[in-house]
């Protein structure tokens, strides 16, 4: 899948570059993670016995497309609120350079809530995958945009020995196709565009039908009020990703409540 012309051509390119300087030898780093102590499932935590939208709420400081967020000094404190408000699970920017998180975030929120973590990032390496199960998440972003469907299958393997769940994020409905062949068990669809950074938001109504009954399916970007909460959860999505609107939120916790009821209110 070639990233040229977006916003991500760029941040894949950095992470690439880091991952080629990271000397640590990949063989050991794999067994440190492979003896860390198991997370729990993220997957579990979204597809729920009742018909409803759960919660993926997000701590982000910032990101390409719309700059600065939050400052989020205390980013468990935020985690912790949104944990209150009934989240099924905790989103966590661990990019520095275009979303100012960090590794320490996650460490620091995994081992502060009770709900599984997601390290969202941009995964080139298989180090990305050990350093997420290392800091205590219970998944990992795998971007098909970013990755062949080679390396995207590897990826997937590697965090399945790992004991870790992969939400595998597509943009289109080619990308959807890589990820059921794959048989890809968490599928987010995200609704930003890569190359104009709008949000088209009737791409996760459309491409819904499209992802096997096997995956957990997660709406991803436009998030931002009950209403498309409501329409998440009559299209059949299992969860929603929901970032800017609750970092922006003066009451986090309630927020996070709103989107909850929501969630439910519309199944």
């Amino acid at each position: 899948m070639s990233v040229e012309g977006t916003y991500l051509e760029e941040i894949v390119a950095h992470h690439r570059v880091r991952a080629a300087r990271d000397a640590r030898p990949r063989d050991e780093l794999f067994e440190r993670a492979k003896a860390a102590p198991a997370p729990p499932s993220l997957r579990s935590a979204l597809v729920l016995p009742q018909a409803q939208v759960s919660l993926i709420a997000e701590c982000k400081r910032r990101s390409p497309s719309r700059g600065e967020l939050a400052e989020i000094p205390d980013p468990v404190a935020l985690a912790a609120s949104y944990e209150r408000g009934g989240a099924a699970a905790i989103s966590v920017l661990t990019d520095e350079r275009f979303f100012s998180g960090s590794l320490d975030d996650l460490r620091a929120v995994s081992a502060g809530v009770g709900i599984p973590c997601l390290r969202k990032d941009f995964t080139v390496d298989i180090a990305d995958i050990c350093d997420a199960k290392l800091a205590g998440a219970s998944a990992v972003l795998l971007i098909v945009a970013a990755l062949g469907a080679d390396q995207l299958e590897f990826f997937m393997m590697i965090a399945a020995e790992l004991g870790l769940d992969a939400l595998v994020e597509v943009h289109t409905r080619e990308e959807l196709a890589v990820a059921n062949d794959l048989g890809a068990w968490i599928i987010g669809i995200n609704q930003r565009n890569l190359h104009d950074f709008s949000i088209d938001h009737r791409l996760g109504a459309e491409l819904i039908g499209e992802v096997g009954r096997q995956a957990a399916k997660v709406i991803e970007s436009g998030i931002t009020t009950v209403e498309q909460v409501a329409m998440a959860a009559e299209a059949g999505f299992d969860a929603m990703l929901v970032g800017e609107a609750l970092v922006r939120d003066s009451d986090p916790a309630a927020g996070a409540a709103r989107f909850v009821a929501a969630g439910r209110a519309g199944a």
